[in-house]
C-alpha cells in the first residue's frame, strides 16, 4: 500500500485526491442524467456542483483544522499558515464538506428562485461514490482514519507495506484513548504497530456503497428532499454506528472503552457521535414532514411522446 499515485521528481498525486475525483465524477454524470430526464437547468447544475467542489473542499478543510487543533498548534507562523491550507498532507471531515457544498447550494437556491430539494437530492450519488473512493484512499494511505485494537477474529493486521507509514502511531500519546504505543515493536529495525485492528477504512467503502445502491431507490420518490434526507439519515446513523464506534479517535465524553487483544474494540462517544445524534433525530422529523405532503415532482414526457399526443 503506498499513498502515491503519481510521483514526477517532488510533485506528487496521492491516490485519496483521485479516487475521490473519480467518485465524485461518477456522481456529477449520475446527477447530470437525471437533471436532463427531471427538466431541470443542466447548466446551472454544473455550475453549482463545480462550486460545490471548491467550497466543499475549503470546509472540509476547516472542520478538521478546527477539530484537530492539537496537530497544528505547536507549528511555527508563518509555516502553521501553509500546513492548515495543505490539503496534499491529508486530513478533511466529511461533515465539514457536506456543510460547505449545501451552503453553495443554498446560494444558488435563492439566487435563482430554485427548489432546493429538487437539486439536492440530485447531489446524493455523488457524495455516497465520493465516500467510497475517500475511504479507499484512506486504505492506500495506511494510518487514514484506522480502528482500534481488537481481539474479535475480523480484526485486521496491516501488511509491511502498509506498516512504513505507521510510525505516528507507536508515539507515546498523553490521551490513552488514542494511545497505541504498547502495541508496537521493532521490525526490521523500524517501530512499527503489529497488533490486528478494525479495518474502519473497509468500513466505510461498505457504508458508500450502501447509501450508493440506496440512493436508486431513494430517487424514484416524486417527493423532492426525500433522498436528501434520507441519505443524512442513513450516512450519521451507518457512519455512527458501524464505523465511528471501532475508530480510533478521542472520546468526547468519555462514556464507554474497551480495546486491546482481548477486547472488542469499541469506544463512546467520540465527537462524529455527538454531531450524528441530532442529524438522525432532524433527519427523521423531516423524512415524517415530506412524506405526508403531496407528490409534486412532474418528469416532463420524452419528445417522441409529447408529438404522438398534439
Amino acid at each position: 500500500m503506498d499513498p502515491v499515485f503519481l510521483q514526477i521528481g517532488s510533485f506528487t498525486i496521492a491516490w485519496y485526491g483521485v479516487l475521490i475525483t473519480l467518485g465524485i465524477v461518477a456522481g456529477v454524470w449520475v446527477g447530470t442524467r437525471m437533471a436532463r430526464q427531471r427538466g431541470l437547468n443542466v447548466d446551472l447544475f454544473n455550475d453549482i456542483i463545480l462550486w460545490m467542489i471548491v467550497w466543499g473542499l475549503v470546509g472540509a478543510r476547516a472542520v478538521f483544522v478546527a477539530t484537530s487543533w492539537s496537530q497544528f498548534e505547536n507549528i511555527p507562523f508563518p509555516r502553521i499558515l501553509l500546513d492548515i491550507i495543505n490539503l496534499r498532507q491529508g486530513g478533511i471531515s466529511i461533515h465539514g464538506g457536506l456543510i460547505g457544498g449545501i451552503l453553495v447550494l443554498i446560494y444558488y437556491t435563492r439566487r435563482y428562485k430554485l427548489n432546493f430539494y429538487q437539486y439536492a437530492d440530485l447531489c446524493v450519488p455523488g457524495v455516497a461514490f465520493g465516500i467510497i473512493g475517500g475511504r479507499i484512499g484512506n486504505i492506500m494511505n495506511g494510518t487514514d482514519t484506522v480502528g482500534r485494537v481488537t481481539g474479535w477474529p475480523i480484526g485486521y493486521h496491516w501488511p509491511a507495506s502498509a506498516r512504513a507509514f505507521h510510525d505516528g502511531m507507536c508515539v507515546k500519546n498523553a490521551n490513552p484513548d488514542m494511545d497505541l504505543s504498547q502495541y508496537c515493536q521493532q521490525v526490521g529495525g523500524q517501530l512499527v504497530m503489529t497488533a490486528p485492528v478494525h479495518f474502519t477504512q473497509l468500513y466505510g467503502v461498505f457504508i458508500g456503497i450502501i447509501l450508493s445502491i440506496a440512493a436508486y431507490f431513494w430517487l424514484k420518490s416524486r417527493k423532492p428532499g426525500w433522498a436528501f434526507w434520507q441519505f443524512w439519515l442513513w450516512y450519521s446513523i451507518l457512519r455512527a454506528g458501524l464505523e465511528e464506534t471501532f475508530r480510533l479517535n478521542p472520546l468526547i465524553p468519555k462514556a464507554y472503552l474497551s480495546q486491546g487483544l482481548d477486547k472488542p474494540g469499541i469506544g463512546l462517544w467520540t465527537e462524529t457521535h455527538l454531531i450524528s445524534i441530532p442529524l438522525i433525530l432532524v433527519s427523521i422529523w423531516l423524512l415524517i414532514q415530506i412524506r405526508r405532503r403531496p407528490d409534486t415532482r412532474v418528469d416532463p414526457l420524452p419528445a417522441a411522446a409529447t408529438q404522438k399526443t398534439v
